[in-house]
């Protein structure tokens, strides 16, 4: 068993906490189709990025607030198949009111959907790309979320399933646990990591901190 001692945990959303993968897979599929760009290369870039970088990045000649706004307009009427990652309720309602928080790369709006329809709680603290100026894999996120929470990112454990959110974690000066639900460890780049939140635990110690146990 490995036991990872912190004072928040701020978690990704898509394919960490929500199992989006068929509306996200369907939505840059759709795009792509219509503006005549290679799915295969698209989708690499975009796991754990703004969709605003990653079109910028693919077809910078697209790269507008009308087409940004199109995007997220069919991502948020797009709920089928959006369920929670396995575990990841009853994970979420072991940690303490005001110890978690979640950082996406979605909009405010379509992450409040998506963890909604997954059947999950909606923290406190949303970090979401529209809060912020730089998207993973800069830090800003993440810190702002430990400053938020009150917590020092040196006790913050993030947990994401991308290598941009486990770059950001780790430039913020936090503890990252990967989760392999979109990437291979080996992809991950990450020195631990999960399938998901079956065989994870958490307890709150003497001294108030979260110890989140994985079998």
């Amino acid at each position: 068993m490995t036991e990872i001692s912190c004072d928040a945990i701020l978690f990704d959303m898509d394919g960490t906490l929500v199992d989006s993968t068929a509306c996200v897979v369907r939505q840059w599929r759709l795009w792509t189709e219509r503006h005549g760009l290679d799915f295969d290369s698209v989708l690499r870039v975009s796991h754990g990025r703004p969709t605003s970088e990653t079109i910028r990045e693919v077809a910078p000649h697209l790269a507008t607030e009308q087409e940004f706004r199109a995007f997220e307009q069919a991502e948020i009427e797009d709920r089928s198949g959006v369920k929670e990652v396995a575990g990841a309720r009853l994970f979420l309602d072991s940690v303490p009111r005001g110890r978690w928080a979640v950082v996406t790369s979605a909009s405010g709006e379509l992450a409040r959907v998506r963890i909604e329809c997954a059947g999950l709680p909606v923290p406190e603290v949303l970090i979401s790309a529209d809060r912020i100026e730089r998207g993973k894999p800069d830090p800003e996120g993440f810190l702002l979320a430990a400053r938020l929470l009150k917590a020092a990112p040196e006790r913050c454990l993030v947990i994401e399933d991308s290598p941009a959110g486990i770059q950001a974690g780790r430039a913020a000066g936090m503890r990252v646990l990967g989760m392999t639900t979109t990437f291979a460890d080996a992809d991950l780049g990450c020195d631990l990591c999960v399938a998901d939140f079956q065989n994870m635990s958490l307890v709150l110690d003497a001294n108030a901190s979260l110890r989140v146990r994985i079998e």
